[in-house]
């Protein structure tokens, strides 16, 4: 175990280098920070952080920097995250209600965060198996052609323009919009091909090829789904940063969807900020970097997760504050939506 003054040291290490991104020496210390210990006590009390792991000198006559382990345990005992000022939640609360559909809201969620944190920002799409149908709509373009829409309760849309095998008048249209409201309404999307297998035997003779026709591109806009997009914003944020590995080995794993989507993690608790540090990461190429990332969704259900990717010499507080403030944005729009 640290003790509270080894703590008090080892936070003051990393604030200090993550603002001045130089190795800390304990003068620089007892003149910056009100420790109220000699330097002596303070250079005490480095030599045992670095003996337990800590921190580390890079060089030598040089101070000392924070390691993965040091970081974790800054994290670990953090007292409360940075909140956003007042005039920062206005903003990101105006330029979030702005947005007129899921992907607007995905879109102006990712550059949102890349732009308060200064890091690359990733933001996975609502995953399928948590969303529901809101309402089908279907809109008569002429006599053979039709407008298909699907809503969900996550906001996404889904429109298809269908060529219909006959010349199909609206209310016949309209008896088949209503029948798919009412078996579908509510229903899990992974749950509509079964609700909806027996459905044109239910109908009248001379109206199954048509309703054949708008379930095949029901069925069609459920496979062509979002569920494992995930998309990202910021990447020349990572120019300036410092990597113990390289930068394109970053680059390629911001290009892997899979790579992405279990770096942001899974846990239920919409509550829970996750933070992996450095060598916390699975994927070698990520290992000088850290991942806070948070979950969004609707009322107490996770649909997706969001976050930042920067190098471990990030100021986790800030970070952490963002990116929490941002997910609880989302979920009130998607719950207002």
């Amino acid at each position: 175990m640290v003790d509270d003054r080894k703590l008090a040291v080892l936070r003051a290490i990393v604030e200090d280098y993550v603002s001045t991104n130089e190795p800390v020496g304990s003068k620089a210390l007892a003149d910056r920070h009100n420790l109220g210990v000699s330097p002596a006590t303070i250079r005490n009390d480095m030599a045992v952080l670095e003996e337990q792991g800590y921190i580390a000198q890079p060089h030598t006559s040089a101070g000392r920097v924070p390691t993965d382990k040091g970081y974790r345990l800054f994290v670990d005992r953090l007292s409360q995250v940075k909140p956003l000022s007042s005039a920062e939640r206005k903003a990101i609360e105006s330029f979030l209600a702005g947005a007129v559909d899921i992907d607007d809201v995905v879109m102006r969620t990712v550059r949102l965060l890349a732009q308060l944190t200064r890091q690359v920002a990733v933001v996975q799409y609502p995953m399928l198996t948590h969303s529901t149908v809101r309402h089908v709509e279907l809109v008569p373009l002429s006599e053979r052609r039709l407008m298909f829409v699907l809503i969900t309760n996550t906001g996404r849309v889904e429109q298809r323009v269908v060529e219909l095998p006959d010349v199909v008048d609206e209310q016949r249209v309209a008896h088949l919009r209503a029948i798919l409201n009412a078996s579908l309404d509510g229903c899990g999307l992974t749950s509509v091909p079964d609700k909806i297998a027996d459905l044109p035997e239910r109908l009248p003779t001379e109206d199954r090829p048509l309703a054949a026709t708008i379930l095949s591109v029901l069925l069609e806009s459920l496979v062509d789904r979002h569920d494992e997009k995930i998309v990202f914003a910021g990447a020349a944020n990572l120019a300036g940063a410092d990597f113990t590995v390289g930068l394109r080995d970053v680059l390629e794993a911001l290009e892997e969807q899979v790579v992405l989507m279990r770096l942001l993690g899974e846990t239920s608790d919409l509550s829970a900020l996750t933070v992996r540090i450095g060598s916390e990461n699975p994927y070698t190429g990520l290992q000088g970097t850290s991942i806070v990332a948070a979950g969004y969704g609707s009322g107490d259900k996770q649909l997706a997760r969001l976050g930042v990717l920067g190098p471990t010499r990030m100021d986790y507080p800030v970070t952490m504050g963002a990116v929490r403030a941002v997910a609880r944005y989302v979920s009130q729009i998607l719950a207002a939506s």
